[in-house]
């Protein structure tokens, strides 16, 4: 007997007056309220493959010695073809699916963890019943029931958990796997398979000393993502693969929570790239390198021929920038690898006032943020009244992704050469034909469905609202059966899908008025704050408020001159000249914020520069569920930086996607199909963190 979750039935009462039959074939409202059983099997469904799947926790051997304790998915054919199912050996991830389009498929999950848990199936177009909405997770010994026919074509796509606030903990602690999909239309092609054929997982992961992994331990590893030491491919470390002196299949997946892979090979040699996330190419394409945001596949052609055994060929990530905020990159450089300021004699975690210090620590609770004087002048860089230093440092031990930072260069995976072999298949010209969708086919070529993204202090969000499970807007709700233009951009003055400028910026509810150009949850008190950042407070007149207080490097004085160059800002009654500056308590705060001006999430947009919000912007691998889509057009809005130079050659624009990473200032416009099933399709940054934090939002088929 499978179990139920509990949906409220004001839920419901939400989307639109939908009936229940209509929104998810259920025959009344009641079930709902009265805790009937929703996903059960269904008697006319009649499967062509049938598989339990089983979330445990397990005590696996990664690393050499202690064994690790993680979450494994477990699988078991019920029905159908053996092969359904095919686990790799020595990893700890779930068992490879292999299906075929047009089977039905019945898969039965059942959650044997102590925390709640749902299956999602990445890049899998399937009823909204069996997509793994967050609303539908089942606690430990319930069972959900999915059922579905493979409607997508040949391609790689995965499982994972989708659990709201628990998906990144649960996809890091091991609970993910690949899924393939043929069709008769590739097995024409007569592509390498079997042994010819690997899937490549890539993760990464920190272990402690007994091998037990380490997960998010402060809050700037939310904001940035997680970003693991180590690199594992399948679940491994060091992984190496033999190959014969032919041509292989690399079935690749971006399985990280947040790191960004720039992918290539280190002879300097041409990816050749069969397909992205829905499937084949029109045609194979070479690319000196290739961008992959997490929860992105690509399926290349690796071809070994003329390679004498013992030859090695490695795929590495190679150096890029600009996919996180300008100011932390510029943080990362400063420190270097290590995590401990370069500059000055503070180590990481030392609290404010003791010692100076580079960067040390920065964002530790409001700790080290800037110099602060009482009374005399308040020399550049100096610290809470001792020592030097940048920004102090407090809480934070490194910044994340330190000991291998994002961006940098390092191996992914070897393949050796171990044995020479006269035959191989030939690479073909032409993989497919795919019809090209253009912004005029779409139905709404001149209303675009918007998707902002902005980014705060610890908010996350999308079209200027957080995540909740009853709080569809209006430009939300999709017509069945529809192709939809999307545009998908960096936005920070987003409120319910309209971009607001000038004084109808967003004003929180209550006293608090949001001030001129304020970004998400601006507040003033007493006057408007001319340019605040996110979360940006202002107690007076003149600049918005710095990241967490005084801005990075902002001054915070009280009495005296503040002299150096700040981030950010914040001024109650002093007079705050240049915007983003300085903390002043009454005295003349001349040069707060000049220099650099603008805060890590505040600072405005006048005076010195650009102000709070686009110095927080970072890339985001938005994923769309449902159907893929096809890229329209990627253009920038406004560039930060050389960044974008050392990415833009990576991004594949054609073919079936269902995530495109989007970069700070970019603007990516896609063409949706809604076809063939009603009801709730999340769409989210794939950033896992991101994901957890709320940067998240549903659409409403009807």
């Amino acid at each position: 007997m499978t179990s139920f979750t509990d949906i409220p039935r004001r839920r419901f009462l939400q989307y639109s007056g939908l009936t229940m039959a209509t929104l998810y074939g259920i025959p009344r409202w009641g079930q709902a309220m009265e805790k009937k059983p929703l996903a059960v099997a269904t008697a006319n469904f009649h499967p062509d493959v049938e598989l339990e799947l089983f979330a445990r926790p397990v005590a696996f051997g990664v690393l050499p010695g202690t064994l690790t304790n993680l979450q494994k998915y477990f699988g078991k054919v019920i029905k159908g073809p053996a092969n359904a199912f095919t686990d790799i050996p020595g990893s700890y991830l779930g068992p490879v699916m292999r299906l075929q389009k047009g089977q039905k498929v019945r898969i039965h999950f059942t959650n044997e963890l102590d925390d709640p848990c749902i299956t999602h199936w990445h890049g899998m177009h399937v009823p909204h019943l069996s997509d793994g909405h967050p609303m539908y997770a089942i606690a430990k010994g319930e069972t959900w029931v999915y059922e579905f026919e493979v409607l997508n074509r040949a391609g790689t796509y995965f499982y994972h958990p989708h659990t709201h606030e628990m998906t990144g903990k649960q996809v890091y602690f091991g609970l993910s796997g690949v899924i393939i999909v043929e069709d008769e239309e590739e097995k024409k092609l007569g592509l390498p398979s079997g042994e010819f054929e690997i899937p490549i997982a890539i993760q990464d992961r920190s272990f402690d000393a007994d091998n037990q992994l380490v997960f998010v331990t402060h809050n700037m590893e939310r904001m940035m993502g997680f970003h693991g030491d180590r690199i594992l491919i399948n679940g491994k470390p060091n992984n190496e693969f033999e190959v014969a002196s032919r041509a292989y299949r690399l079935r690749i997946a971006n399985g990280s929570n947040a790191r960004i892979y720039k992918l290539a090979w280190d002879d300097g040699s041409p990816i050749t790239v069969l397909g992205v996330d829905g499937g084949l190419l029109d045609s194979p394409l070479q690319k000196p390198y290739v961008m992959m945001g997490p929860g992105e596949r690509l399926d290349v052609w690796a071809d070994f021929s003329g390679r004498e055994v013992g030859a090695e060929l490695v795929m590495r990530s190679k150096p890029f920038s600009g996919t996180l905020p300008a100011m932390h990159e510029r943080m990362m450089a400063m420190m270097g690898h290590g995590g401990e300021a370069k500059t000055g004699e503070n180590k990481p975690g030392q609290a404010m006032g003791q010692g100076g210090g580079g960067m040390g620590g920065m964002m530790g609770g409001m700790g080290g943020m800037g110099g602060m004087g009482h009374g005399g002048d308040n020399k550049p860089g100096q610290a809470m009244g001792q020592g030097g230093g940048g920004m102090g440092g407090m809480g934070m031990m490194n910044m994340p992704g330190m000991k291998l930072p994002l961006g940098s260069d390092y191996p992914i995976c070897k393949f050796r050469v171990t044995r020479k072999v006269s035959d191989s298949p030939k690479l073909p010209e032409k993989l497919c034909t795919i019809r090209h969708y253009e912004a005029k086919d779409t139905a709404n070529p001149d209303k675009p469905i918007p998707i902002g993204i902005s980014e705060g202090m610890m908010s996350m969000l999308l079209n200027g609202r957080p995540f909740k499970m009853d709080d569809v807007q209006e430009f939300e709700k999709v017509k069945v059966n529809t192709l939809q233009l999307i545009d998908i951009f960096h936005d920070h003055y987003m409120v319910d899908g309209k971009a607001k400028t000038g004084d109808t910026a967003q004003k929180p509810s209550g006293e608090h008025a949001g001030g001129q150009g304020s970004g998400m949850a601006g507040m003033s008190q007493g006057q408007p704050a001319q340019g605040s950042g996110m979360g940006g407070m202002n107690h007076g007149s003149g600049g918005g408020m710095g990241m967490m207080g005084g801005g990075m490097g902002g001054m915070m004085n009280h009495g005296g001159e503040g002299k150096a160059p700040g981030m950010g800002g914040m001024a109650q009654g002093g007079e705050n000249k240049p915007s983003g500056g300085g903390m002043d308590h009454g005295g003349d705060n001349k040069n707060a914020g000049g220099g650099m001006g603008m805060g890590m999430m505040g600072g405005g947009m006048g005076g010195g520069g650009m102000g709070g919000m686009m110095s927080m912007s970072m890339a985001h691998p938005i994923h769309l569920h449902g159907q893929q889509f096809q890229i329209i057009s990627r253009s920038l809005d406004m560039k930060e930086g050389d960044g974008y130079d050392t990415v833009k050659d990576g991004f594949i624009n054609s073919g079936w996607k269902d995530v495109v990473l989007v970069m700070p200032g970019e603007r990516v416009k896609i063409a949706k199909p809604f076809d063939n099933y009603t009801g709730l399709f999340t769409y989210h940054c794939h950033n896992l963190e991101h994901e957890d934090m709320g940067m998240m939002r549903d659409f409403l088929v009807v």
